[in-house]
């Protein structure tokens, strides 16, 4: 190996969770989900601001979902409902929001995600209109 090089280091399996935002049909939808190849403990969410949905009412940012998930196995996501997005933006709601992940492996190790969402991108998209009535 030439001098100064360093090794590549082996990736050690672990989880790694992430929040996600998804919009199908019209519908935002927030996602909790461990994408990595362990499970993840202790699963802890920080917004930077409060997520408010369902026409304004319901704060998504508190829900026990965001608050403490005790044990996220690999692959296990979880999807909420937030608002149809026409509704959402008609609103004003934010369109920013800093995310904090917070969680542990079963080693007791400890690992922080930090994920910033423009949700603007979703405002251009289209939507699909059914017979009998629209979504969106």
């Amino acid at each position: 190996m030439p001098r100064g090089a360093k090794r590549a280091s082996v990736d050690v399996p672990r989880p790694e969770v992430i929040i996600d935002f998804n919009c199908t049909q019209g519908l935002l939808f927030i996602l909790l989900k461990n994408i990595g190849a362990r499970s993840a403990y202790n699963v802890r969410t920080v917004f930077d601001q409060p997520l408010r949905g369902i026409g304004g009412h319901k704060c998504i940012s508190e829900l026990q979902l965001f608050r403490c998930v005790e044990f996220i196995p690999p692959g296990k996501e979880f999807s909420q409902f937030v608002d149809p997005i026409a509704a959402w933006f008609k609103r004003g709601h934010p369109s920013r929001y800093a995310i904090t992940i917070h969680y542990d492996d079963r080693e007791g190790n400890s690992f922080a995600e930090h994920i910033t969402h423009n949700l603007e991108i979703y405002e251009d998209l289209g939507t699909i209109s059914y017979p009998g009535g629209s979504h969106g």
